[in-house]
């Protein structure tokens, strides 16, 4: 009996993407469909990391091709394919990178670095190959919430090698300077060091780098998201009022200079003691939600403040890779799941598509 090839459509387009709320067939991320007699074979594209759920997806598609009259064997192949999108007008992409997450918040003290470095690990364990550059000149924290000590080498005389933990490929000025020193340095300064940071690392195909922007809206903050090529900005805020008011002046900036949100995440958003399971929202409750949707951009997440989570990462070892399978770390994943969607969303950048046109004066 052969298969009805339009049947067989109908039948997996039942299958959603639960992070895209679209089918694979409308989205056009079904490849490669063949059929031979009672054999069927395609592949799935997705345009983000999503590791953990590469199982549940092939289930479902099987399942549902095995609907349709006449199909005896399904092979389903998925692949993940991270593309390079546009950044800020009349910035070029750097080399090697094919997108920039910026994480930041309008104030210090929210958890924006212990944010940043487990959403870059929570990328790395969805499948995607990620760097992370510590963009705190005056307190870099990454190279103890990695566990990384030592300085960068340089094996071409011109660029350092960033140094490498837990599947990551990390830069920090922390490894530059002795780990008691104070950085007194002014804003010009400090921001061409960052720039040297970011631009004569030699990171390798990296689909994210990950950059734990320094608090506030400054000086150095507003001359990075002017020169650094940034996909988009995810927002770190407490559910307090304070922390909120701040937040949004991060948002607004990053606007301003064509940066886009790929959302906010509400960390500290509740706290369930250990001994009695009581629930308390010590900081407020859903305040990020609220501004979320009072500035119509995503809400990627809660996270809560959880004693095990400073711990894990004052050790070295950040909760998505000391408790890979623990709940906290799936809320990472969760949302490092959203911004890849968010970002897979955005503009495509075709800049190396185009050759370089040379003009020559004539002879």
């Amino acid at each position: 009996m052969s298969v009805d090839q339009q049947a067989l459509l109908q039948a997996l387009q039942v299958v959603v993407d639960p992070n895209t709320g679209k089918d694979f067939v409308s989205a056009r991320a079904l490849k490669n469909l063949q059929i031979a007699g009672g054999d069927v074979a395609f592949e799935v594209e997705l345009g983000y990391p999503a590791k953990s759920q590469l199982a549940d997806l092939r289930r479902a598609l099987v399942a549902a091709a095995r609907t349709v009259p006449g199909v005896e064997n399904v092979s389903v192949q998925i692949n993940t394919r991270i593309l390079a999108h546009a950044a800020q007008r009349g910035l070029q992409l750097l080399p090697e990178v094919r997108n920039i997450i910026a994480v930041a918040s309008g104030k210090g003290g929210v958890g924006k670095s212990t944010t940043a470095v487990n959403l870059a690990l929570a990328l790395s364990a969805e499948g995607a190959r990620v760097g992370l550059l510590d963009a705190d000149i005056y307190g870099p924290s990454q190279p103890m919430m990695m566990g990384i000590e030592g300085r960068p080498e340089s094996l071409d005389g011109q660029t350092m090698e960033p140094l490498e933990n837990h599947g990551l490929q990390v830069m920090s000025i922390g490894f530059l300077v002795d780990k008691n020193e104070a950085m007194i340095w002014r804003g010009p300064m400090a921001t061409q060091a960052l720039e040297q940071l970011l631009r004569q690392t030699h990171w390798k195909d990296l689909d994210y780098l990950v950059v734990d922007m320094p608090p506030g809206t400054g000086d150095i903050q507003l001359t990075l998201s002017q020169r650094v090529p940034i996909t988009g900005a995810v927002i770190v805020t407490t559910p307090q009022d304070i922390a909120l008011l701040d937040a949004r002046k991060g948002v607004t900036m990053f606007q301003k200079v064509g940066v886009p949100i790929l959302g906010i995440v509400e960390n500290m958003a509740v706290h369930v003691c250990p001994k009695c399971g009581h629930v308390e929202h010590i900081f407020g409750a859903e305040g990020g939600q609220r501004m979320a949707a009072e500035l119509g951009v995503p809400c990627l997440g809660a996270l809560p403040l959880d004693l095990r989570i400073r711990e894990q990462a004052d050790g070295g070892r950040p909760t998505v890779v000391a408790d890979p399978d623990g709940e906290i770390a799936a809320l990472y994943k969760a949302v490092a799941r959203r911004v890849a969607v968010a970002v897979a969303d955005k503009a495509k950048d075709y800049s190396s598509k185009f050759p370089t046109i040379k003009i020559s004066p004539g002879t």
